[in-house]
């Protein structure tokens, strides 16, 4: 009966936002967790700014040592909520690892991840890769240059072993995608082999964003995919290269959520609509004026606190930049993106991508139809809550109601084939559709028995 009270409440805060407005906040003081990572800056800059605090809350920013204890932090309630990997709440809500109902209400950014490899590996890809007419090589870099040297190591009878964050995050997903469409299979997971390296011609493992360049620098991993300002953090070391961003990868891909537990969202909602109100304030603030705060943000982030690398290291990715290798540097002016392209709304086909990739490399174990994607997108990602917030911002005047889409069913346009490294095209209302398109990977009734696929 508690409970569902407690839905009746969220339900009449949610279609009434002058109700929600006038009501006090359930809970004001909340500590949240972040990864020292640059596109955590939605969480500093609402704090550093105020705006958490013009809402009557009071926060409190804790970084995470890994993105497993973050979570936990989250699903036990040490945490009122946290910066997480867009997978991490869709993988807990479906019950893969730690089971646990987590929801977004705000997606923090686009892009943001590069791929690195060490400069072994770049020495040896070099041969294989186009080049410019000055000599620079031409991007972005498919992993069709990467299959002779992984040959190389396989014929030398060494393993050839690739760093992401977690199982269920982005960069693992933009590594696999990557790595697929250069024919290099990056291996399946299975119920009982958790490893995710059945069949794989690259070996991929868990290490921890701010540990990848130390990883890469003692030999124990080849490569990496990270977000910053670690890819950049080994340009500047002189230990690796980044051969593609992610982009590049697929332009314009989700990244981050904000999550929180389904009952905080229930038993909260007022507070609810206040942090979220105030991350979107953030991320206006980081894109405003075409990006003329990210200097400021840089100096932000630069701080131990936060992100802790040196101030010109996060500045290059930060303002519109990236350098590939010592002196190359390109303009990529969306590599991180906060608030253009409607980057803070939570989209379902986003948490779809999601799931497909989950499915496509055997952490979803059987088939699924059509309509169950989107079910567990909906009950995941909450467009409804972020509207409410941003109508209470425009009422307000602190947001421009143009900026905002308001009649979206929640699925954004299908994704173009240009758009995307491998030119296959990406359709969130067509899940299994888009997975029986990709060359490699699983797909309708196939599952991982063993160490092959049947079906």
């Amino acid at each position: 009966m508690k409970n569902l009270l407690l839905g009746l409440l969220a339900s009449v805060a949610w279609t009434c936002p002058a109700l929600a407005q006038m009501a006090e906040l359930e809970k004001d003081e909340l500590t949240f967790g972040f990864i020292k990572l640059t596109d955590m800056a939605p969480l500093a800059v609402a704090y550093e700014n105020g705006y958490f605090l013009d809402e009557g809350l009071f926060v409190t920013l804790e970084a995470q040592a890994n993105w497993k204890v973050l979570l936990d932090g989250v699903i036990d309630g040490q945490l009122d909520g946290a910066h997480m990997l867009a997978g991490q709440p869709l993988a807990a809500t479906i019950g893969f690892g730690t089971e646990a109902h987590i929801v977004t209400p705000f997606s923090m950014d686009l892009n943001g991840n590069g791929i690195t490899v060490s400069n072994e590996v770049w020495e040896k890809m070099l041969p294989h890769i186009p080049k410019l007419e000055d000599g620079r090589p031409q991007h972005p870099i498919s992993a069709k240059a990467l299959a002779p040297v992984v040959d190389g190591f396989r014929e030398e009878g060494r393993a050839f072993n690739m760093g992401m964050v977690f199982p269920v995050s982005t960069h693992n997903y933009e590594l696999r995608y990557w790595l697929a469409a250069g024919g290099l299979h990056p291996g399946y997971y299975s119920s009982e082999n958790v490893t995710g390296q059945i069949g794989a011609d690259v070996y991929l493992s868990v290490t921890p964003p701010p540990q990848m360049p130390a990883t890469l620098e003692a030999g124990t991993i080849h490569g990496y995919c990270v977000g910053e300002p670690w890819n950049q953090q080994a340009v500047f070391k002189g230990i690796g290269v980044p051969v593609i961003t992610d982009h590049q990868v697929w332009k314009n891909n989700p990244e981050k959520v904000f999550g929180i537990r389904a009952e905080f969202a229930a038993q909260y909602p007022n507070t609810t609509l206040a942090i979220t109100k105030a991350l979107i304030r953030a991320a206006i603030w980081l894109d405003e004026n075409e990006n003329a705060n990210r200097p400021a943000a840089v100096d932000i982030l630069s701080r131990p606190e936060y992100v802790g690398a040196d101030r010109e290291v996060i500045a290059n990715s930060m303002t519109g930049f990236f350098e590939f290798e010592k002196g190359d540097r390109r303009d990529i002016p969306d590599f991180n993106v906060f608030f253009r392209h409607h980057a803070t709304y939570p989209f379902y086909s986003d948490a779809v991508w999601y799931l497909t990739q989950m499915r496509r490399w055997g952490q979803i174990d059987g088939p699924k139809p059509d309509s169950w994607y989107d079910e567990v997108a909906r009950s995941v990602y909450k467009p409804e809550i972020y509207l409410r917030a941003a109508r209470l911002l425009v009422d307000e005047g602190l947001a421009d109601k143009a900026d905002f889409p308001w009649d979206s069913d929640g699925y954004k346009a299908p994704t173009p084939a240009a758009d995307i490294i491998d030119g296959i095209p990406y359709d969130g209302r067509r899940p299994n559709a888009y997975l029986d398109s990709l060359p490699i990977g699983l797909k309708g009734a196939q599952r991982v028995v063993g160490s092959g696929v049947e079906g």
